[in-house]
């Protein structure tokens, strides 16, 4: 298991909450928040990918993505901070049902009972109503029962629990190139997990990111198909050499990091020489972390969203994995 300050932390907070009941339903304290390691070591995201060689087609990708726009918000290498990690503690913990939406896909997707800790809320919300119409995750770490549940277009208001794609993930295991299953989506298009490939306040203030990064793009860049580990992909519309659902990217070794505005920028800098980051999701702000609600450290004064903003797609090369895998949506788990 790796020690990190964001263990020690959660160690420290669930001892002097007498033993982190957070998820319980007598308990009026806010769950306790993002923290990992999430799954034992081994996966992709923990991969050294620093002196790998670079894929043979990686200058044609990135040029396909500079003729498309680049990165998403203008070209913008922005970070996004909404997305929470939610903690509960206990092997049993309590759990709601939900009812399915047109976001829940099967046989993709999980329909059983998720622990909704009390206190806690969706991203980009205060609570667990999606009142902003976006992709509202709700995804809850629930390391007693060695699960984590990561659940896409969340909506609680009441007693009333309205659900979309939940993927809930063994954290016992290491899982292989078919995910939790080949051509199945998860709470991303990509069929990964999510908060494995979160970076986190605490993280960042120790001075080491140790795994891979979430990214995302818009729709308009990849063509359609994935490459492994992703799983699953969507109806993309890129054009020839475009990179697929799932392409692995590497800042450049001779990236001058002194040239960023922080240390925090050189923290994360460093983590995308080292295990790069893997293309999850649509959308337009590139690259992910998570809410500093329930960290220790805060980003405000740490990192700001725009201080990897002079990172441009011609600054990453692309680490194969393998030939394409043609895009049927037949879920096979």
């Amino acid at each position: 298991m790796r020690i990190t300050v964001a263990t020690i932390v959660l160690v420290v907070m669930a001892a002097a909450c007498g033993g982190g009941d957070d998820g319980g339903g007598d308990d009026d304290g806010p769950p306790l928040g993002p923290g990992g390691p999430y799954f034992p070591r081994g996966a992709f995201w923990d991969q050294d990918v620093s002196g790998a060689t670079p894929a043979s087609n990686s200058a044609a990708v990135i040029s396909s993505l500079r003729a498309a726009g680049g990165w998403g918000n203008g070209d913008l290498f922005q970070i996004d901070f909404s997305i929470e990690v939610l903690r509960v503690d206990g092997a049993s913990p309590e759990k709601r049902t939900f009812e399915t939406t047109n976001d829940f896909y099967s046989p993709d997707c999980d329909h059983v009972p998720m622990p909704v800790p009390p206190g806690g809320n969706l991203e980009g919300e205060s609570g667990y109503e999606c009142t902003g119409d976006g992709d509202c995750h709700l995804i809850v770490w629930a390391p007693d029962e060695r699960r984590l549940y990561e659940m896409w277009r969340a909506n609680i208001v009441g007693a009333r629990f309205d659900g979309g794609c939940l993927a809930v993930w063994d954290t016992s295991r290491v899982y292989g190139p078919e995910g939790r299953g080949l051509q199945c989506t998860s709470a991303d298009a990509a069929g990964f997990p999510i908060a494995p490939l979160l970076f986190t306040a605490d993280e960042v203030a120790a001075g080491t990111i140790d795994h891979a990064i979430r990214f995302i793009l818009p729709n308009n860049r990849p063509q359609v198909g994935f490459v492994p580990p992703a799983t699953h992909g969507t109806n993309t519309t890129g054009g020839a050499n475009a990179p697929y659902y799932g392409v692995h990217l590497r800042l450049r070794a001779d990236y001058p990091l002194e040239s960023l505005p922080s240390e925090g920028a050189r923290v994360v800098a460093r983590a995308l020489q080292r295990y790069g980051m893997y293309h999850a999701d649509g959308g337009n702000i590139a690259l992910t972390a998570a809410a500093d609600t329930r960290t220790t450290a805060k980003w405000d004064g740490l990192l700001g969203p725009r201080d990897l903003g002079a990172l441009d797609v011609e600054d990453f090369e692309v680490i194969d994995h393998g030939p394409p895998i043609e895009l049927t949506f037949d879920c096979q788990r």
